[in-house]
């Protein structure tokens, strides 16, 4: 199992962090063992003093796919859901200075918190979903998928030229601006449309 995680694609994020807004997907992945199930609480690693948050819809992948076109793409997903993507700020910081690979800074152990999914059917416009993250009960971050610069559609006809789509494969589509620092004892609950669908705490 894949997690495919999509970066710069809202417009305004990519501009909090100085970096250009990109003419095509930016994607880069993490191991199944960055992933947090159950709500379960995700520990603060040692290697960092800047442990950030990013808010991202997430798309399961329902079916086996490869050079997908945009116009069929939906079929291949059936749920929504959403994540946390960890990001160490200060490791990418470093190494996007020297002109380094970043991995490190987003693709270690438990840097996936995954939420409970939702029938995509739920939603009459897959790209007009309001989500957004409290961290102890005030709003920290607040997105809209209509904000997205690639469309989920869009984005799985594009990753599926490079890597084959597998069923349970999961897609972090990006996350909006505001992102930020969290702290020891933070409570973080994630939700879609108003429904909280992660919900754990930083220790």
């Amino acid at each position: 199992m894949k997690i495919i995680c999509i970066g710069r694609n809202y417009a305004d994020h990519a501009k909090e962090l100085n970096n250009e807004v990109p003419k095509v997907p930016v994607f880069f992945m993490k191991p199944e063992n960055a992933l947090v199930y159950d709500n379960k609480p995700v520990f603060y690693p040692d290697f960092t003093k800047d442990l950030q948050y990013e808010t991202e819809i997430v798309v399961k992948i329902s079916r086996l796919g490869k050079n997908i076109e945009e116009r069929f793409a939906s079929r291949y997903y059936e749920e929504i859901g959403i994540g946390i993507d960890f990001t160490a700020r200060d490791l990418q910081r470093d190494c996007m200075k020297n002109g380094l690979p970043w991995e490190i800074a987003k693709s270690f152990d438990n840097s996936a918190p995954l939420g409970t999914f939702l029938p995509k059917s739920q939603f009459a416009n897959i790209q007009n979903i309001n989500f957004h993250l409290e961290i102890n009960g005030e709003r920290r971050q607040s997105g809209c998928t209509k904000d997205m610069i690639f469309s989920i559609d869009t984005l799985i006809a594009y990753v599926s030229q490079f890597n084959t789509l597998k069923t349970g494969d999961l897609i972090f589509t990006g996350t909006p601006v505001g992102v930020g620092p969290v702290q020891l004892d933070e409570r973080l609950q994630a939700y879609i449309e108003g429904e909280c669908l992660l919900d754990f705490r930083v220790k």
